[in-house]
C-alpha cells in the first residue's frame, strides 16, 4: 500500500511518487492506493504514478461507489488506465455508512443491490466504445461513449458478506479485503467468491488481503499490535468489519498484524497464501519513539517485504 500520507499536498504527493518508484525498482507486482475520506483521489494519484513508472500494476483500494455516477467513474478509470499504459486494477466498493451517509450525506440503503446495479453500468462502459444502455433498479443510462479501455481493466469489489461475495464473483474479477484473517479467507471468503465465479463462467477470482506488517524484535510485537489498533482501528464503528471478524480468529486489526522477525512474518504471510489469498497488500506499520525511528522502521520493513515477495511468488 502507498498512502495515505500526512503533510502539505505537494510534499505528500512527492513522497508517494518516490514510494511508487521504489516499489517498482524493488520488484513489487502491484501497489495499492487506498481511497480514504481525508486524502487525494486514488484514481488521479494512479494516473500520476502511471506516468512516473513503467511496469508495476496500480490498484485502488477502494473507490467508494456512491460518490460518483458509474459513467463518470468509468471515464475516470479509463483515463487513469491510459496514463498508466494499461496497468490499472480498479478496486471499488459500497464503503461504510459512516463515510457515505455521515460524511457525504448520501443514502446508504441496500448497498449490495446498489453495487450489483452499478457494476452492470460500469461493465457496459468498459465494453465500449459505443452506447451504454442499461436500465435497472438504480440506474437508467443511455449514454454514448467514444472511449474504450486500452486493455481489459480488472475490477475488484470490496466484498465482506455472503451476498457481496456472490456479486463480486459473478460480476467482477475478485475482491479487495481489509480486516480478514486467514480463517475468514479460507472458510468464508475464498469458497463463496470462487463458487460464484465458477457458476458465472468467470475465471478464478483474485483475493487481495490487506495486512499490516511490522518488522520488529519479538519483544516489540505487543507494541506493534497496540500501534496498529491505535492508528488503524475501525472495526468499532464499522458493522461490516464486525461481521467479518466473526468469521475468523482476529478480534481487531492488531490481531491481523504480521509482526515480529522475518521468519515470523514469512510464516504468517504463507498462512494467508495457503488460505486462498492471491495478492497480499502490505500496509507498512513502522514503530519508534520519534520521526527518525519511524522512518528507519518503515524502510527496514519494506526492504524485508521486497525480499519475502520473491519467496512467496
Amino acid at each position: 500500500m502507498i498512502g495515505p500520507e500526512r503533510g502539505a499536498a505537494e510534499r505528500k504527493l512527492g513522497r508517494m511518487i518516490e514510494d511508487i518508484k521504489w516499489a517498482e525498482a524493488a520488484g513489487m507486482d502491484t501497489a495499492w492506493i487506498p481511497q480514504v475520506p481525508t486524502d487525494f483521489d486514488a484514481l488521479i494519484t494512479v494516473a500520476l504514478m502511471g506516468v512516473a513508472t513503467e511496469r508495476i500494476e496500480l490498484g485502488t483500494a477502494v473507490v467508494p461507489l456512491q460518490a460518483q455516477h458509474p459513467i463518470a467513474l468509468g471515464r475516470q478509470a479509463m483515463a487513469a488506465q491510459a496514463a498508466s499504459h494499461g496497468r490499472l486494477a480498479l478496486g471499488v466498493g459500497p464503503s461504510h455508512h459512516w463515510i457515505v451517509r455521515d460524511m457525504l450525506g448520501l443514502p446508504y440503503e441496500k448497498p449490495a443491490s446498489y453495487t450489483r446495479d452499478y457494476l452492470q453500468v460500469l461493465n457496459a462502459a468498459f465494453a465500449g466504445p459505443g452506447p451504454v444502455d442499461v436500465e435497472n433498479d438504480h440506474f437508467t443510462v443511455h449514454n454514448p461513449l467514444d472511449l474504450a479501455p486500452t486493455a481489459p481493466i480488472p475490477v475488484l469489489v470490496a466484498a465482506l458478506g455472503p451476498v457481496m461475495l456472490r456479486i463480486a464473483g459473478e460480476h467482477a474479477d475478485g475482491t479487495v479485503l481489509w480486516m480478514a484473517d486467514e480463517r475468514a479467507i479460507g472458510e468464508h471468503i475464498a469458497p463463496r467468491i470462487t463458487k460464484a465465479a465458477e457458476g458465472a463462467g468467470r475465471p478464478a477470482p483474485r483475493i487481495v488481503a490487506g495486512i499490516p506488517v511490522c518488522l520488529c524484535a519479538p519483544s516489540e510485537v505487543d507494541a506493534a499490535k497496540e500501534r496498529a489498533n491505535r492508528i488503524l482501528g475501525e472495526a468499532e464503528i464499522s458493522p461490516n468489519y464486525q461481521r467479518l471478524l466473526e468469521n475468523g480468529d482476529a478480534r481487531d486489526v492488531g490481531d491481523l498484524c504480521a509482526a515480529g522477525d522475518e521468519e515470523a512474518i514469512l510464516a504468517r504471510l504463507r498462512r494467508f497464501a495457503d488460505a486462498g489469498t492471491t495478492d497480499i497488500s502490505v500496509r507498512l506499520l513502522p514503530i519508534g519513539n520519534d520521526r527518525d525511528e519511524l522512518i528507519a522502521s518503515k524502510r527496514r520493513t519494506r526492504e524485508m517485504i521486497a525480499e519475502l515477495a520473491k519467496e512467496l511468488r
